[in-house]
């Protein structure tokens, strides 16, 4: 190349970067330039502008657009000194870096063969594997099926691959199902050699366009004594559902999985759901497999659910004042004149608060309480400024504060709860009863406010708890006796507190209740032994068939063998002093190390601590409304989006197990070593 009045100069040994080998340094008066081989541009050359310019003008130059400069960057960075090749054509990377690499013209061939697998160096490109990566991706993400017909995708996926067949959302839909399909042969698999039982959380779900959706997630514990939790079902409800239909959905749901005659316990997640359900389910698994029984099914609600019932009861009682609320943090927040303003005044009644004022998201609870609580920091600082500031129109006045300070207090309570519920996506029933117990003594105390208003609001949320209260107690403190740090002494402490002089009765149906329970356990394990039964099959029912002429017989004989045995794993259990409490004590562990010692017994547990006393994710236990579907997924068809929903739980649980037992392995080996 010849440029009038300039001259070319060899590139120097400095100039390393494989860059150089598409340009050519020249060197004008006292400025150096870099012209492009390919589209003869002139460039910066200057030692100090470095090679960044010139890289992306490679990546954009017309006239080499064939040329894949990437490999060779990258081949340059590796410093492989074997030859790089793709489709036939090679770069000898051990080639002087002073020698200029002519372009080399890449083809890509669109008949290549899906099921071709292509070597690129040591890797190996294969077309059926990468597109189930691709669904796998798009599940476990959440991303949207059209996200594959989007030019963006496109063109990224040519540049990474170019061999890559990108296909239509409509084929990746049918890998998504592939991939469904596998991962629910693996649950399937998991659940029917399951020796234990399963329980069942059912949540509803609504979409914008008020469609009603049902979930039913599977709870268990594994032989390995490890809390598992598998999303089942995620079914739309038809339009002309109701409620009387809805025990039919959910018994074909656990019949599809054939877990039906495993149940041990049914959580729904709304307190209000009729309580007809869980009986009519007893009766269809009865008539569909009329050789099993549901027996000693538990009819258990969300504690989660039910705190923030109580708590919208609150809020909306309040409603008036937390709307004066908002508006004053909203007319502070609305100039920073009425900030300096009200800062100025907080000084002068000396508030030194940390807390500063923002306005809640009304659909969230906490929230809320949050706004309330950081308002009430500067109470005095607001009433000044209701005295000098004309425009301020949201001022409360002296018994509304009042109002708030005192429910504040009361969300102050049910906020720390929640955070302790929702603490753990999965958690075992036994750390529930403390928590429930604690709300309904400081219900009790609230009742005693001399104030109508405040104590209208506590008796409503009373009446709802109440409701919960009397469902839930006996599964609440079953499984809290099973904790062995526990047992029935806490049952004890918060029983006087709460029923006072009638305490002794309410601790006598707990323990007949466990009795009972532990007798249908015995009895089944009994069964098993004599080959009449099979492990996991449901409990024994305690109702009599009349076409059974030796009605009771099995409860006769497992009374009469107890008492010739001695003590039952429940007596021994009981009698035995209280494991010591300590913040690395794992339930699971326990009873894993234990169940020699207590083989029926610990049947139990398995069984009781792994019912969900609560529903939903941690993220919606704040939240005031029901859990929404997005406007993606409810406008999929049914199967996909059942396959889209249920997959990704699958694959996010295996993720997290996974992680959870690699840290497990690190700490084992660090202890050990």
């Amino acid at each position: 190349m010849e440029l009038s009045n300039d001259s070319a100069i060899k590139k120097p040994k400095r100039l390393t970067s494989v860059v150089w080998n598409h340009f050519e340094r020249i060197r004008k008066s006292d400025i150096c330039y870099a012209v492009c081989l390919h589209c003869q541009k002139k460039l910066s050359g200057s030692s100090n502008s470095g090679t960044t310019h010139l890289r992306n003008h490679l990546m954009r130059c017309l006239k080499r657009s064939n040329y894949d400069v990437s490999q060779l960057l990258s081949a340059k960075r590796r410093k492989k000194e074997s030859t790089l090749a793709l489709a036939g054509i090679s770069y000898d990377e051990g080639q002087r870096k002073e020698d200029f690499a002519k372009p080399l013209a890449l083809k890509y061939d669109h008949e290549v063969k899906r099921d071709e697998i292509i070597s690129l160096g040591s890797s190996k490109f294969d077309q059926d594997r990468s597109r189930l990566d691709l669904a796998r991706m798009i599940i476990l993400h959440g991303y949207p099926l059209a996200m594959v017909d989007h030019v963006g995708f496109k063109v990224f996926v040519k540049n990474i691959q170019p061999l890559f067949d990108v296909t239509s959302d409509g084929a990746v839909e049918n890998s998504c199902m592939e991939i469904y399909g596998k991962e629910k042969e693996k649950v399937r698999l998991a659940l029917n050699n399951l020796q234990g039982r399963i329980n069942v959380n059912i949540e509803k779900w609504f979409s914008i366009e008020n469609a009603e959706y049902l979930s039913l997630t599977a709870n268990y514990i594994d032989e390995d004594w490890r809390l598992k939790r598998k999303i089942l079902n995620f079914v739309k409800l038809d339009s002309s559902h109701t409620e009387d239909m809805l025990s039919e959905v959910i018994i074909n749901c656990l019949m599809e999985w054939n877990v039906d005659c495993k149940l041990f316990a049914v959580t729904f997640d709304d307190c209000s759901t009729d309580e007809g359900i869980v009986m009519k389910i007893k009766e269809q698994i009865s008539q569909s497999k009329p050789q099993l029984s549901a027996g000693q099914l538990l009819d258990v609600r969300s504690a989660a659910h039910v705190v923030t019932d109580i708590v919208q009861d609150a809020i909306e009682a309040l409603r008036e004042v937390t709307r004066k609320i908002r508006g004053s943090v909203r007319y502070i927040k609305s100039s920073k004149v009425n900030q300096e303003k009200l800062n100025d005044f907080a000084q002068q009644v000396g508030i030194n608060s940390p807390k500063s004022l923002a306005l809640d998201c009304p659909v969230r609870w906490n929230s809320t309480y949050l706004m309330v609580e950081a308002a009430l920091e500067y109470r005095g600082a607001f009433s000044l400024l209701k005295e000098h500031d004309p425009l301020y129109t949201s001022a409360l006045s002296d018994t509304e504060w009042e109002w708030a300070k005192t429910v504040c207090g009361y969300l102050k309570v049910l906020y720390e709860i929640a955070n302790v519920l929702s603490s753990n996506r999965c958690q075992t029933a036994n750390v529930y009863f403390p928590e429930i117990c604690h709300v309904h003594i400081q219900l009790i105390e609230w009742c005693k406010n001399p104030d109508d208003f405040i104590s209208n609001i506590v008796q409503k949320m009373k009446t709802k708890f109440d409701k919960y209260w009397n469902k839930c107690s006996l599964s609440l403190a079953a499984a809290v006796i099973l904790d062995p740090r526990f047992k029935v002494k806490l049952v004890e402490y918060y029983y006087s507190q709460i029923y006072g002089s009638t305490a002794l009765d309410r601790i006598k149906e707990i323990s007949d209740g466990i009795k009972q329970l532990f007798d249908a356990y015995s009895i089944c394990s009994s069964l098993v032994d004599q080959g009449s039964a099979l492990p996991g099959s449901s409990l024994p029912s305690m109702c009599s068939d009349s076409r059974d002429r030796l009605k009771g017989f099995d409860k006769f004989l497992h009374e009469t063998s107890q008492n010739q045995s001695g003590v039952s794993d429940l007596d021994k259990y009981l009698e035995e002093p209280v494991f010591p409490r300590n913040c690395d004590f794992n339930i699971l562990n326990w009873w894993k190390v234990h169940t020699p010692r207590y083989p029926i017994l610990s049947m139990m547990a398995r069984d009781v601590l792994g019912t969900p006393m609560s529903t939903g994710s941690p993220e919606s236990t704040f939240t005031s409304g029901p859990r929404m579907l997005d406007q993606v997924q409810s406008s999929l068809d049914p199967d996909i989006r059942q396959a889209l929903i249920c997959t990704r739980d699958w694959l996010q649980m295996e993720s997290e197990e996974l992680k959870s037992s690699t840290s497990q392995a690190i700490a084992l080996y660090v202890e050990a070593t």
